[in-house]
Parts: structure tokens; sequence; C-alpha cells
């Protein structure tokens, strides 16, 4: 199973990619896609779009993850938040991927046991379950690999569901 996690952002949006199982995920790519330094927010929308579809078209998950949000520092800071979720729900829509959405409690909870995690104490555990490779990444990158470890434990869960279930 190759997961693509998300971590939406206006300014920066981190994604990092997951194969394997719970019990021994493997990073196969990750990385950031910086949008902060271009002049409008339009060309920052135009520039999510193209790169997360590069970036789809290169790893080839076969679904997705991305955080939903739950709140904004302000209306304006939501609203861009939303416009950019928007393009990236539809750049993965548009490649056919399953994409899966967690609140950032369930990812905290998830990968730390604890749903109101700080920043700091995710990045560890991503860290400490994924290794070295890993440490020198920004909080976004992070994230979005937390989303993927998160959903990754998700998939497999349903999955022993549903084959106890015999459906």
């Amino acid at each position: 199973m190759r997961i693509l996690g998300v971590d939406p952002g206006s300014l920066n949006t981190g994604w990092g990619v997951l194969t394997g199982n719970p019990a021994s995920p493997e990073v196969v790519d990750f990385g950031l896609i910086r949008l902060a330094s271009l002049p409008s927010f339009p060309l920052r929308l135009a520039r999510l779009q193209n790169a997360l579809r590069e970036v789809v078209e290169r790893v080839q998950p076969i679904a997705a993850a991305v955080e939903s949000p739950f709140h904004g520092a302000s209306a304006r800071s939501a609203l861009q938040l939303a416009h950019a979720r928007g393009v990236i729900l539809a750049v993965l829509g548009d490649a056919g991927l399953t994409v899966t959405e967690y609140t950032p409690a369930a990812i905290k909870k998830s990968v730390t046991g604890d749903g109101r995690a700080e920043k700091s104490r995710i990045s560890a555990m991503v860290v400490q379950l994924l290794g070295e490779r890993v440490a020198s990444e920004r909080h976004d990158v992070h994230d979005a690999l937390a989303v993927a470890l998160c959903h990754l434990s998700t998939a497999a869960f349903l999955e022993a569901v549903k084959r106890s279930s015999g459906r």
C-alpha cells in the first residue's frame, strides 16, 4: 500500500509517501511545496496544483490522506487554507485516488497516543517511527508523514475488520 499524506497549507504544504504496514512503515519520498514567496494568492494556488500533480505522477500512490482543518487563526487564513485544500482535493480526485480526511486530533492520537500532542512531540514520534532520514525536515513534512502513518494504521485496521466480517 503506497499512501500519500498531505498537510495542507496556503504558504507551505507538506507531503510524504509511505508504504509497508503499521508495524514497519517505509518512507518512499517526502517534500515541501513552498508557496510563501509567490506574489499573489492565485499564483500560490496554481503552484500548489502543478507541484502536487507532479508529485502524484512521480510517486504513484494508491490512496491519499489529508489533514482536515478544525479552525484557522483568522477568518482570512481559514479561507485561504480552505482554498488550498480545495486545490489539493481536486488534484487527488483528478488522479483517481481514494482520499480519506483525518482531523488533527485523530492524527495526533494515532501517531503519539495523545490527541492533544504538541508539534514537537509529533515530529519526535515521526522521526522515531520512520528514522533519521526524515529528522532534519520541517514540521509541515513531519505532519504530512504523520497523516500517512495515521492512514496506514487505519486502513490496516479497517481491512482486518472487513476480512473478519467476511465482507
